[in-house]
């Protein structure tokens, strides 16, 4: 996975200089919860800020797509800070982040993947609603729900990871919500769309099914996934 291996531990993320040296400058008054923020949540803080530009409606869908995934990226990176955790995952959380948005702010959001593997610090669980995601995508689903696509992804490789490192109980309510938005999403697309469009998009979830369900984590480790696309002329 390119420009994504893991950042060391006590590594801040590049975006926090930009941050601290532009507008966002620390000689600028800061409140006193500003100041407490370590520099790591303070660029994760920025990020935020500067994604809001490419979410909005007169930006591309494919800007607003992935604006909002590394929104979500950036969420799961908080949440694992606010444990106090600096694991591999959450920093591998907000560096994918980053990535995303020097990507959107150098015009080069055309390079990067619509169907990415899955990180090493996560897995392939839930088949079912990974190949209702990658059949959207495939399908052009990012063009009615951009930002339900994007956060179904990233709750997916939250909850394998949660599960991985604290069982059932603390991923589960990341897999509802990851059914919860591709839910949304489907509903949107089923809706833009006509009968043909959508019985052609229910086949293709099947065959990505059949292509998932065999790399199903079974053993509850996570070491990534390597996903295949699916060539829509075979299905039928």
């Amino acid at each position: 996975m390119s420009n994504t291996s893991l950042t060391p531990k006590n590594a801040t993320l590049n975006t926090a200089n930009y941050c601290l040296n532009s507008k966002h400058n620390e000689s600028q008054a800061q409140t006193a919860d500003d100041k407490a923020q370590s520099v790591q949540q303070r660029a994760m803080k920025c990020m935020l800020n500067e994604l809001q530009t490419y979410q909005q409606k007169n930006m591309s869908v494919r800007q607003q797509y992935f604006a909002y995934k590394a929104q979500a990226w950036l969420n799961y990176a908080t949440d694992k800070d606010s444990m106090n955790s600096r694991s591999d995952a959450a920093m591998q959380a907000a560096q994918k982040a980053e990535n995303i948005l020097q990507a959107l702010k150098n015009n080069k959001v055309e390079d990067l993947k619509l169907i990415e593997d899955i990180p090493s610090t996560s897995a392939l669980m839930r088949p079912d609603l990974w190949a209702t995601l990658n059949a959207l995508k495939d399908s052009g689903g990012i063009n009615d729900a951009p930002r339900a696509i994007a956060f179904s992804e990233v709750a997916l490789i939250w909850a394998a990871t949660e599960h991985c490192e604290r069982g059932a109980e603390s991923s589960n309510s990341h897999f509802r919500m990851a059914d919860r938005w591709l839910e949304q999403a489907r509903e949107a697309f089923v809706n833009a769309h006509n009968s043909r469009t959508n019985v052609a998009l229910e086949a293709l979830i099947v065959r990505y099914y059949e292509e998932y369900a065999p790399l199903d984590s079974s053993d509850n480790t996570c070491n990534g996934q390597v996903l295949t696309t699916i060539d829509k002329k075979q299905v039928h």
